[in-house]
């Protein structure tokens, strides 16, 4: 099998991955971080591979949807059915996405209902028969793909020993390890010395998996730190990339603003990094965005979600997912609120977006 991740992990350590993120890492985002500063990796939302085989491939091939200039581009599936995982591996080999990995990890009770997500830490059988379907989908398609993992370090408690551990036995290319338990959720720190116990186990158990570390990487600089001090060989970025397309990008990158309703050790996490950053420590924020340009890039990024994502005859995405978007753009400046606020209640179209954002700056 091809295996583009270890590759990647003797070229460059650590690299950086985009994660996959429900109605937010779609390929209109995406393709604005391909512009403004691509990652090593990109990943698609999360997609139901039951879904894909039974009766909604239309509307979630929108998930599905990537531009060349994306690659290496990984499609990410969750099931606990091999059979549906089996094929739904084999389409998205076919589709010619770059790797395929299966979801282990998210939270969302919905999900865990379904036996998949964070669900399969409690059912390491059905995990087990999961990623042998996924293999023999690949397999299947006549592509030659690596599988992957992306779990958390446990369910209730901290589980290296016994659920990575598993993993590890499974021959799979590489795993991502999100630095929480399922109990956690986001309510407390990611703790990336367990990342540290989960590369040495790998050292012992399968030295060819390559590591991917996540949770709470707020820059590039803090990235490295936390991949140098846990030894992984990849970095995953979730929410700091929200109103943030720059986050890759060595001169501009910039840190996204942490809304007030995060919980506090967050904010403090933030701060701490903010004027570590302003004393010339973290040397991150090279090149602060004005918010003119963050208002500009918005504007762009409405009308590419509009292009790719609405107009689809069938499983068309709906406006309301941009509204997320425009949270996270319109934060840190002189009347961000007010400008938030007219985009919740006036936009349904990028044309609205495109002429309140307009009467803002002209204000």
């Amino acid at each position: 099998m091809k295996n583009f991740w270890k590759e990647l992990a003797q070229q460059k350590k650590p690299f950086f991955c985009v994660a996959p993120m429900a109605d937010v890492t779609d390929v209109a985002f995406r393709q604005l971080i391909v512009k403004y500063g691509k990652p090593d990796v990109m990943w698609t939302e999360f997609v139901s591979a039951n879904g894909l085989m039974a009766g909604g491939r239309d509307a979630l091939l929108l998930d599905l949807r990537y531009a060349e200039g994306e690659r290496p581009i990984v499609a990410q599936l969750f099931s606990a059915d091999p059979d549906h995982m089996e094929g739904a591996a084999k389409l998205c080999a076919e589709l010619g996405f770059d790797g395929i990995d299966i979801n282990m990890g998210c939270p969302d009770k919905t999900i865990e209902k379904q036996g998949s997500g964070a669900g399969m830490i409690k059912t390491p059988e059905v995990a087990q028969g999961v990623i042998a379907a996924a293999k023999r989908g690949i397999k299947a398609s006549g592509k030659d793909i690596p599988l992957s993992v992306k779990t958390r370090v446990g369910y209730n408690s901290v589980a290296i020993e016994g659920w990575i551990g598993f993993l590890l036995e499974q021959d799979i290319a590489a795993l991502t390890v999100h630095a929480r338990t399922r109990k956690d959720l986001s309510k407390v720190p990611a703790r990336w010395e367990y990342l540290k116990e989960v590369v040495s186990l790998r050292d012992k158990i399968a030295p060819q998996t390559v590591i991917i570390g996540n949770g709470d990487v707020i820059s590039l600089v803090d990235g490295r730190k936390k991949a140098r001090e846990s030894g992984v060989d990849g970095v995953m970025v979730g929410r700091a990339l929200f109103g943030n397309p720059w986050f890759f990008d060595e001169v501009k990158e910039v840190i996204a603003m942490i809304p007030k309703k995060q919980p506090l050790w967050i904010r403090k996490t933030f701060l701490r990094h903010f004027f570590d950053t302003k004393r010339g420590v973290a040397q991150s924020a090279k090149a602060p965005i004005a918010p003119p340009e963050r208002l500009r890039v918005m504007v762009e990024h409405t009308k590419l979600f509009e292009e790719l994502l609405m107009h689809n005859p069938v499983g068309a995405k709906s406006f309301a997912i941009m509204k997320k978007h425009f949270k996270a753009y319109c934060t840190g400046f002189q009347g961000a609120k007010e400008l938030r606020v007219r985009l919740m209640d006036e936009a349904k179209t990028a044309s609205d977006v495109e002429r309140i954002v307009s009467e803002f700056l002209l204000q």
